[in-house]
């Protein structure tokens, strides 16, 4: 029977373009081999999650520009901690138990890193971020 970690391992889609090169900071590797790959599997969550925010802050992102939606993403993130912390969460809940001791030794700068990353994978993928009426 597999354990756990090797179901999520194995869950996880490869990123290419994340390398691991030899005068890469610890952080970086974090980033790299865990937190992107983590968050791009948790894409359609974390896109879910944001719609959900926008909905129960009465669908004022829909009606914003391109340019402030960017900025609402940002603000939504930067500022709004419960929001925040659940992305932390979404993303946290999906590594391996060693992922999980590497990630509590430095914490906070791997918090900005992967609020970093799950901000632009939001601004990346703005136009999924469309209000459709359900009538």
């Amino acid at each position: 029977m597999e354990t756990r970690d090797e179901v999520l391992l194995g869950l996880r889609p490869t990123i290419v373009s994340a390398k691991i090169l030899p005068n890469m900071s610890s952080d970086e590797i974090f980033q790299n081999t865990t937190l992107r790959p983590v968050v791009k599997l948790q894409n359609d969550l974390l896109l879910a999650a944001f719609k959900n925010y926008a909905a129960k802050h009465k669908n004022v992102f829909y009606d914003l520009s391109i340019d402030k939606r960017l900025d609402y993403i940002e603000n939504a993130i930067h500022k709004d901690m419960k929001f925040r912390n659940s992305l932390k969460g979404m993303v946290i809940g999906q590594f391996t138990l060693d992922e999980y001791e590497i990630y509590i030794q430095n914490s906070s700068a791997l918090n900005k890193r992967m609020m970093d990353i799950v901000k632009e994978r939001l601004k990346s993928n703005i136009q999924l971020l469309e209000y459709v009426d359900a009538y």
